[in-house]
């Protein structure tokens, strides 16, 4: 298929698998070993595979950010994108070139064609791209962000140097399970024989461990193997090792915002310390890196007034994480949700962990088939008990209109939910 656009492609590979999410390794792994005849070279460099529910991008910011600092060549697949597809897959901190991902899709359509016509689904056409990309740049550490869950998520068909998990919650049910543990067992399926697996979760379900004894890989947990001191100026990160504790002591605040962040950047660090022998980090790498890590739409505050804030929390847990921030943002007179949500998610459990935290609800439906109704939403809210008044609008850029018609300059706005509904009001503000 010479000659095509990038949205043509994406429009194509979008349409050549019956199912939107189909999970499985077998598939993916054919068209990989196919696609790899063709290279030139082999893989040299390490990998980083970051799975869980909540902080995975965070965490894939801050290691992309600090690795770039010390100077390697780094290479980080994250999903979804928010404004383009080509922040799916960057190298060197840059988003990559629209040519070199058709380029990619060409050879993975030539390669999954000769492996028998195998049909590939759009992410896991999307993320042989980003390793086909990755394995011709040669980098040295390639970070690569789960899908969904883990063990059947296509980022597995990689063996990880080092798996992250960031945290367990209730999500993705109809896929891993309704239970914590269910879902723990899914994610740890990134876990590899003899090598670190880093946990940031708090409060762990027993399956990570039980799964990591199981496999044969050594588990790091926050709070035992290692974590972080803090106060209002720095914070500190400690890692136990076979001669003591490690330590970086004296740590600037991540330039991403929220108190969540430590955890993840202790996962990032824990990480980084776990393969100190093959891609060490220096005191000075770390905190630049930390100091000019970016990432949108992670309790995002826009600068001006009113205050704007987009958040893509879009399970329960986020949205403790997102209410608990809000809190700490200090006084606003009134604050204003633009807010819509799939339908398989836990909408009403969102709205009850945003309880008293907002004053006017701006809802709207989101299109397709997993979209949800103003009446459903509506509907899940008054179950909640959340509170405020609901304004019902034609979708979400309609909503952002009337609320920045509405509020004054003491106010504030906050976008969240579906990355669905923030990316909409993203693109109006970056096209503005």
């Amino acid at each position: 298929m010479p000659g095509r656009s990038l949205t043509e492609w994406l429009s194509y590979i979008d349409s050549i698998h019956p199912k939107t999410i189909e999970l499985g390794l077998e598939r993916v792994s054919v068209v990989r070993d196919e696609l790899s005849r063709h290279w030139d070279r082999h893989f040299g460099g390490v990998v980083i595979t970051v799975g869980g529910t909540n902080g995975k991008g965070s965490t894939c910011a801050m290691l992309e950010s600090m690795l770039i600092a010390a100077g390697y060549r780094v290479g980080l697949y994250t999903s979804p994108h928010l404004l383009r597809y080509t922040e799916r897959v960057r190298l060197q901190g840059r988003e990559a070139e629209e040519a070199d991902l058709i380029q990619a899709f060409e050879r993975i359509e030539a390669a999954r064609i000769a492996a028998g016509n195998i049909s590939l689904t759009y992410f896991e056409y999307g993320t042989l791209a980003a390793w086909d990309l990755f394995v011709r740049a040669g980098v040295e550490a390639a970070i690569m962000e789960v899908g969904l869950g883990g063990r059947l998520d296509a980022v597995n068909m990689l063996d990880a140097d080092c798996a992250v998990i960031t945290s367990i919650d209730l999500d993705h049910m109809d896929y891993l399970g309704d239970t914590r543990e269910a879902i723990g067992r899914e994610k740890a399926g990134i876990f590899r024989q003899g090598r670190p697996a880093v946990v940031a979760d708090p409060m762990p379900p027993a399956t990570l461990a039980e799964e990591a004894d199981k496999v044969g890989s050594r588990m790091l947990q926050i709070g035992r193997d290692f974590g972080y001191q803090a106060d209002r100026q720095q914070w500190g990160f400690w890692i136990k090792s076979g001669d003591g504790l490690r330590k970086r002591p004296g740590l600037a605040y991540p330039a991403l915002r929220g108190a969540n962040q430590l955890l993840n950047a202790s996962a990032a660090l824990a990480a980084l310390d776990c393969l100190r022998e093959r891609i060490p980090v220096g005191m000075n790498e770390v905190r630049l890196g930390l100091a000019t890590v970016s990432l949108p739409a992670r309790f995002q505050v826009l600068p001006g007034r009113p205050a704007v804030v987009l958040d893509v929390a879009h399970n329960p847990h986020a949205a403790a994480v997102l209410a608990d921030n809000l809190s700490n943002m200090g006084f606003f007179a009134a604050t204003h949700a633009v807010f819509s949500m799939l339908s398989d998610k836990d909408i009403e459990g969102v709205c009850r962990r945003m309880k008293g935290r907002i004053d006017v609800w701006h809802i709207a439906p989101l299109p397709g088939p997993r979209g949800t109704s103003v009446e459903a939403l509506e509907t899940a809210m008054a179950r909640s008990g959340a509170g405020g008044m609901v304004r019902r609008h034609a979708s979400p850029l309609e909503a952002y209109a009337a609320a920045r018609a509405e509020v004054g300059e003491n106010d504030r706005i906050v976008v969240f939910g579906s990355f669905l509904t923030v990316s909409d009001v993203a693109q109006s503000l970056n096209a503005a």
